[in-house]
C-alpha cells in the first residue's frame, strides 16, 4: 500500500513508534490546556457577569490567552475596582 509519501509502508510504520508517542502526547497537553484554559475562563466570565463589567466580559469571551487574561482581570482588574 503506497502513502501520500511515495513509499511502500504506511504512515505508523514508516515514522516508527516515537512520532506516535509524540502524538499522544500533545494530544494530552492541548486537552489539560483547554480544562485549564476553561477552568479560568468560566471563573473569569462569572466573576464580570456578577461586577456588570460588560466590556470585560466581551473581551475575556473572545480573547483566548490560555487563562492568562482571565488570571489578570481575576487578580487584579476585578479587585482593582472595588478599592
Amino acid at each position: 500500500m503506497m502513502n501520500h509519501f511515495g513509499y511502500g509502508w504506511d504512515w505508523p510504520m514508516a515514522w516508527g513508534p516515537i512520532a506516535a508517542l509524540g502524538i499522544v502526547g500533545v494530544s494530552i497537553f492541548l486537552l489539560l490546556l483547554a480544562v485549564w484554559s476553561i477552568f479560568w475562563k468560566g471563573w473569569a466570565l462569572w466573576r464580570a457577569a456578577r461586577k456588570m463589567d460588560k466590556l470585560w466580559f466581551v473581551i475575556l469571551l473572545l480573547v483566548n490567552t490560555a487563562g492568562i487574561l482571565d488570571i489578570i482581570y481575576i487578580y487584579w482588574i476585578s479587585k482593582r475596582d472595588r478599592s
